[in-house]
């Protein structure tokens, strides 16, 4: 969605086929199957980013089905692989033949065999080629958990992945409120510039010591912000509690706002919701595309 004089806005949501979503009525009659539910999405919206990779690397045959259900002009954000930020990742989530090679149930990178982490790159990049030779591909969105703290080793373990998802443009979300300090925050903000990967601007919740505060800032030719709600029950709610959040008009509004200013310093900004809970992502990701389109 272009924006005279300024980069364009892709408006989208945090996944299209949650059992939620599916549950909500948010989809039409007779809009039942896989391929289906993609292609009314992507008829609605520029923009989605795919969360299942999180969990496991996915085939590149399903990956080449998202390619084909979709338009030409349609991005597909990934969120990388757990294993590749730090997270704490279940062994049973690794193709077959790579859990053969750790005797642990859980690994993370400071116990995965390095060749269990190489070749997951690897075939990370195998999977997600398909949305690349189509011209679907956006970002790698990398999300760091709050044991990745600012300083040496936490600057390294960044490094390292923006280093593997190389070619591939990619995203790093903190998920540390200290990487945004006052101390901290510049040094931050140059290492993502240096690699040339995106900031992940976040609205969250504030109501707790570690949430990340919100930062409004470009660090590479896109931008990137995900909306995550602002429930009452981040803390000690389920995840459905979490993310159940509706914003409303005058959120929307602000976000327009902040959208068009983004654009300002990007050639492209992806807004991405992810308050995702019975639709909610979908009727907020609809009202903001509605308010850019008529700004």
């Amino acid at each position: 969605m272009p924006d005279s004089g300024r980069g364009s806005i892709l408006v989208g949501t945090a996944g299209w086929a949650d059992s939620d979503l599916i549950a909500s009525g948010w989809y039409p009659p007779g809009v039942r199957s896989p391929a289906d539910r993609l292609r009314h999405y992507a008829s609605l919206f520029p923009l989605v980013e795919v969360d299942s990779p999180y969990y496991a690397i996915p085939d590149a045959s399903v990956v080449r089905g998202w390619a084909e259900n979709t338009p030409d002009e349609f991005v597909m954000d990934v969120k990388a692989y757990s294993l590749f930020t730090g997270q704490r990742t279940p062994v049973t989530s690794l193709p077959p033949d790579l859990r053969e090679l750790t005797e642990h149930a859980w690994i993370s990178l400071s116990n995965a065999p390095q060749e269990v982490l190489d070749e997951s790159w690897r075939r990370f990049h195998q999977a997600i080629e398909p949305l690349r030779a189509a011209g679907r591909l956006g970002l790698v969105v990398l999300q760091f958990p709050a044991t990745c703290r600012p300083g040496q080793s936490g600057e390294r373990m960044i490094a390292e992945a923006l280093a593997q998802c190389a070619p591939v443009k990619a995203a790093v979300e903190f998920r540390n409120g200290a990487w945004l300090d006052d101390r901290h925050q510049d040094r931050a903000l140059g290492l993502l510039r240096e690699h040339g990967a995106a900031h992940v601007c976040v609205d969250m919740p504030q109501s707790h010591p570690n949430a990340m505060p919100l930062l409004l800032a470009a660090t590479a030719d896109t931008a990137v912000v995900r909306l995550h709600g602002r429930s009452e029950q981040w803390i000690g709610g389920d995840k459905r509690e979490r993310y159940r959040y509706e914003y409303s008009a005058a959120e929307l509004d602000a976000w327009a706002e902040c959208a068009r200013q983004l654009s300002k310093c990007a050639d492209s900004v992806h807004m991405v919701f992810n308050n995702c809970c019975g639709g909610a992502a979908q009727r907020a990701a609809a009202g903001l595309c509605d308010r850019i389109e008529n700004a």
